[in-house]
């Protein structure tokens, strides 16, 4: 079976490397996505220090079908909605925000039924043309999606999964950061000082997702320094991010008190993250590459006081190819094919605690290839359409509670068919 997957798999890889190849063509340009050479959306007006006084609004949003072929299960859901309004106050200050809805509806006491939040409620203050301000609840730059998540802006009718899992994707949280770009150098930078994650909030299988605030009553005893730096070579943009942040937003005395006394303070028991990424646009190709590491020295403490089995390492990275077959027509239209290969574990490292326990998960040890096409019949609305194929490590039985012949036996290889729309404006 695992032989045949295989096959299957890099069968699917050669056949779209080879139609994406067979569209190659020349010609130079400064780097921009396709989607940011066509779309300006109200939200980019705000960022370009529109006349005062002016209110503008935009949003953006996706619905997709899925089937899980070994769950032999089908879905649908209106993933997000987004409503975003921002404000010009005057030549130097401006608000922006984000009102967001996941799964159409919200209903009490039923589990994932859905959630509305602020994705993002910050005011800008411009200093000069090339550096800005922003003080409230903002995405820190970090990775490519964070601050590019627009549904017509990436490929594929889900996100990436590495700038998911490893990487949250739209991180956001409470605090200010400084943005600018060199006035000799293709070069821009930001660093900022936020909200630090909650330990407490960790899970098994999610990485560090579940130990943000997002702007909800967050700790505020720990906080977490970000800094990034981009530069622009082209048809080429290059970054660096890294998030250094305490994970114990307890007073000392709530983190003496636990079992196994924890660092608190603004930086205690520190999280790590770097990340890496490079994007690509020319003539119709495009082509996207990231790599993170997070380091988690706390994580015997963590497990040892809350029974989070959260790993001391976790990494992940994906390579992306993709192809406009209508560039050559100078067309509103794009039709883009790509292929996509990811590969990530959230418990590449454990503890010799969590390795004495047998806690190792292969589950989380994952490749994933996608390959799709996008169809945007204007610049802001996209038909989207992917295959996925899953392969992960084994199950570990210690971690199982139900295991056959009560449950089925695990496979670990599955395919999942996405079909999706999404929008912005």
């Amino acid at each position: 079976m695992e032989k045949k997957y295989t096959n299957y798999a890099i069968r699917m890889a050669s056949c779209l490397l080879t139609v994406c190849m067979a569209g190659a063509g020349a010609g130079a340009q400064s780097y921009q996505t396709p989607a940011q050479k066509l779309m300006i959306s109200p939200e980019d007006s705000l960022n370009r220090s529109a006349p005062k006084n002016r209110t503008v609004i935009s949003g953006y949003g996706s619905a997709f079908y899925q089937r899980d072929v070994n769950a032999q299960q089908s879905t649908m859901t209106l993933e997000r909605a987004v409503l975003f309004v921002g404000h010009q106050f005057n030549e130097r200050i401006a608000f922006f925000s984000e009102l967001e809805v996941e799964n159409a509806k919200v209903a009490s006491g039923e589990d994932g039924s859905g959630e509305v939040s602020m994705e993002q409620a910050y005011l800008r203050f411009n200093l000069n043309p090339r550096q800005y301000l922003v003080a409230g609840l903002f995405v820190p730059r970090i990775g490519i999606l964070n601050e590019n998540h627009l549904p017509p802006n990436f490929n594929g009718v889900e996100r990436p999964i590495v700038e998911t899992v490893v990487i949250p994707a739209t991180w956001r949280e409470l605090g200010i950061g400084f943005y600018g770009s060199s006035d000799r150098l293709p070069l821009n930078y930001s660093v900022a000082v936020v909200n630090g994650l909650n330990s407490a909030g960790f899970e098994h299988g999610s990485g560090i997702r579940e130990g943000r605030a997002e702007g909800s009553n967050a700790m505020a005893n720990n906080l977490a320094l970000t800094a990034s730096v981009q530069y622009l070579a082209g048809d080429f943009k290059f970054q660096a991010s890294g998030y250094f942040g305490g994970t114990v937003g307890l007073s000392k005395g709530g983190a003496d008190s636990l079992h196994v006394g924890l660092e608190s303070g603004a930086f205690g028991t520190p999280l790590y993250l770097g990340e890496g990424d490079m994007q690509y646009a020319h003539a119709g190709w495009s082509a996207k590459a990231l790599f993170a590491y997070i380091a988690y020295p706390g994580a015997d403490k963590i497990y040892s006081d809350y029974g989070s089995n959260i790993a001391s390492g976790m990494w992940g990275g994906y390579a992306e190819l993709a192809y406009d077959w209508l560039h050559r027509r100078q067309m509103t239209q794009q039709l883009v094919s790509f292929v996509r290969m990811e590969a990530l574990d959230l418990n590449s490292g454990l503890s010799d605690l969590q390795k004495q326990d047998d806690q190792y998960d292969g589950t989380l040890k994952q490749t994933q290839l996608i390959a799709g096409i996008g169809y945007l019949p204007i610049p802001n609305v996209v038909i989207k359409a992917d295959v996925r194929l899953l392969h992960t490590g084994p199950q570990n039985a210690a971690l199982v509670i139900n295991l056959p012949p009560n449950a089925r036996p695990y496979r670990q290889n599955d395919q999942f068919l996405n079909l999706g729309i999404g929008y912005s404006f």
